[in-house]
């Protein structure tokens, strides 16, 4: 895991700014750090490292081929390079590390951008190649590591980094805000795909590919991979439950090979339980295991993670969150660099703290929702779905109009029911969407009149931006459903969060559950009633747990990596919230809403997330804008 960087600039390379922007990143590699510089000046590599495979000098990078007229910068893993490895010397390539590094460099010499076909693992990576003047950026499937670029085409500047605070170093990028990323993050409470709350700077979106040719100045982008369509054939499901166990067994497996400490974090989930179960299988001695939990019972997991750790015999280590947890908040912000309002970044940021005192690489269990049908949601849209097409659109619609007169809070949960009778499946999704932080008629609340005015029509692009998923999408419900958070949710909300929170300790993770096989086999060979039966979400997933998981540990509970922050608003971090949003005049929001979001917050009606949405930006803004 490391912090890579690089500049195309053809009036020449600044070294001393170079490492600037490169030791911006040091939390990502502080094992190591290095730079080139091309022999005509106009391209420069840098590289923070934190040394995992290959420790020794071999693996430090920028790395040349043998002749240095191919140069590559890395951050990640490619977990089958041994396999890789040998299938290139076998075509006569000689290597010179034991480092993933390097494969990567003789698989473009031998497959060209193809190679990425090759890689199974999580990475981002640059590759200079001075014979053709390209340079070959790329994205793992998933989305794990991050891309972040800007391109100034006026001047042929081009520079891609792991974070933007590494390209904000540069002063001829601006400041200047993207206020359709700013509706996409009220929205959310994340920035997706290639957006970037800075309006000069992009991402690579996950499973993408660019080339940049420096002769033109112009850049190629596209797409290498995307998940597969459900094969229509009839599979017993004790065959798919087997050959489900094997590719976790294996994703696992190739996920610990590591020359430094390895352990796992532990919630007492489903997800993360699988993955302990599949890393004592595969190791000789005891696993080290990580959690957290919380004074408060009902957010409490340490119980379930317990049983577990003691059933497989791990090494278990346990730590309490408390409200002054959220005291690294301005922290995790200048880390996150764009507004990110995942309230669960807190307890990610302090198991992955408390993880690193022990080991450098941790496994997780992150994408078991996503990729086996995990989330409540879903269970609510089949409820949609069966009661559209059981009740005739009259009834739903005067349903739907008597809601119109319900109290707003005490008959909170029904009303919105009903409501949602009136539109069509895909609205339903949207409305219902766990993930919406104001809706449309709440952000023409929260934003300033000036705001309003610049975004016009584009107000209600985000929650169009998810329905073009939805329906992009053909087949049942379900894998409808996973298959949208799939290309959502996961990159642009949960990976960014595990990846900055570890990184901020340099601890590097892994997630087996999203090796590109499982997720393969996942949409091809699952259908949806083998991720969401009856009540039961992640169906298939859950079998394998009751097959490999101790008895006693209810799976079909989950209350995931939740704080209970809707408490501490109300009482530890009353006085501290006000303070920050009645004492901050942002140019973006109408401060008046913002005051009647509290009040109501303190009487009753559940404000949380929008409120710590609010304060992610406060303090976003305070630090990138002041």
């Amino acid at each position: 895991m490391c912090g890579i960087l690089g500049i195309v600039d053809k009036k020449g390379i600044d070294g001393q700014q170079l490492r600037k922007m490169r030791d911006t990143m040091v939390h990502r590699g502080p094992d190591d750090s290095g730079c080139w510089i091309s022999r005509n000046k106009e391209v420069g590599l840098a590289h923070r490292r934190l040394s995992i495979i290959d420790l020794s000098e071999a693996g430090r990078q920028p790395m040349p081929d043998s002749k240095e007229k191919i140069w590559v910068i890395f951050n990640g893993e490619i977990y089958n390079f041994r396999e890789i490895r040998t299938e290139l010397k076998e075509k006569g390539h000689k290597f010179v590390s034991r480092s993933d590094t390097e494969v990567i460099i003789y698989a473009y010499k031998e497959w060209g951008t193809d190679c990425l076909q090759k890689f199974n693992g999580m990475f981002a990576f640059g590759i200079y190649d001075e014979e053709k003047r390209v340079l070959f950026l790329a994205r793992d499937r998933l989305g794990k590591k991050p891309l972040y670029y800007s391109h100034n085409i006026i001047s042929s500047k081009f520079v891609f980094a792991s974070e933007i605070k590494a390209l904000l170093k540069d002063e001829y990028i601006s400041r200047d805000i993207d206020l359709q990323a700013l509706n996409f993050y009220f929205t959310f409470g994340y920035i997706p795909g290639e957006l970037c709350i800075f309006k000069n700077i992009r991402k690579l979106p996950p499973a993408h590919a660019m080339v940049y040719d420096l002769n033109s100045g112009e850049q190629e982008i596209w797409s290498y991979w995307d998940v597969p369509h459900l094969k229509e054939e009839h599979t017993p499901e004790d065959d798919l439950l087997d050959q489900l166990e094997n590719l976790i067994e294996d994703a696992v497996r190739t996920r610990m090979l590591s020359d430094v400490p390895l352990g796992a974090f532990l919630s007492g989930g489903v997800d993360s339980s699988v993955v302990v179960a599949m890393m004592s299988r595969a190791s000789d001695k005891p696993v080290q295991t990580f959690s957290i939990g919380f004074e408060d019972g009902a957010y409490n997991e340490l119980p379930y993670a317990k049983i577990v750790a003691k059933h497989f015999g791990t090494e278990h280590h346990e730590l309490i969150v408390k409200p002054d947890a959220v005291s690294i908040l301005p922290e995790l912000v200048r880390q996150f660099d764009e507004p990110f309002a995942d309230s669960s970044m807190i307890p990610t940021y302090y198991v992955s703290r408390a993880t690193r005192e022990h080991v450098t690489v941790a496994l997780s269990g992150d994408g078991g929702d996503e990729i086996f049908g995990g989330y409540k949601i879903y269970l609510a849209s089949l409820f949609d779905h069966y009661a559209r097409r059981l009740i005739p659109f009259p009834v739903r619609k005067g349903l739907a109009n008597l809601a119109e007169i319900m109290p707003v809070i005490a008959l909170a949960k029904i009303r919105k029911q009903l409501l949602m009778m009136r539109g069509d499946m895909s609205e339903a999704f949207i409305q219902r969407c766990i993930y919406l932080f104001f809706k449309e008629k709440q952000r023409r609340l929260i934003f300033d009149d000036e705001i309003l005015r610049l975004l016009n029509n584009e107000l209600a692009g985000p929650e169009l931006s998810r329905r073009v998923y939805l329906e992009r999408w053909k087949g049942d419900l379900i894998n409808r459903l996973t298959f949208t958070d799939l290309k959502t949710y996961l990159p642009d909300d949960i990976l960014v969060k595990v990846d900055r929170a570890s990184m901020l300790v340099s601890l590097e993770t892994r997630a087996p559950l999203l090796d590109y096989r499982i997720a393969e086999f996942s949409f091809k060979r699952i259908p949806g009633n083998l991720k969401v039966r009856g009540m039961t979400t992640k169906y298939l997933l859950k079998k394998l747990a009751k097959r490999i998981l101790p008895d006693e540990l209810n799976v079909n509970r989950k209350w995931g990596f939740s704080i209970p922050i809707s408490d501490w608003f109300r009482g530890a971090l009353r006085s501290d919230l006000r303070d920050i949003l009645l004492g901050h005049k942002s140019i973006f929001c109408n401060q008046n809403q913002v005051k009647r979001l509290l009040d109501e917050h303190e009487t009753g009606v559940d404000n949380s997330s929008r409120l710590f949405a609010l304060l992610i930006f406060y303090l976003w803004e305070k630090e990138y804008l002041a």
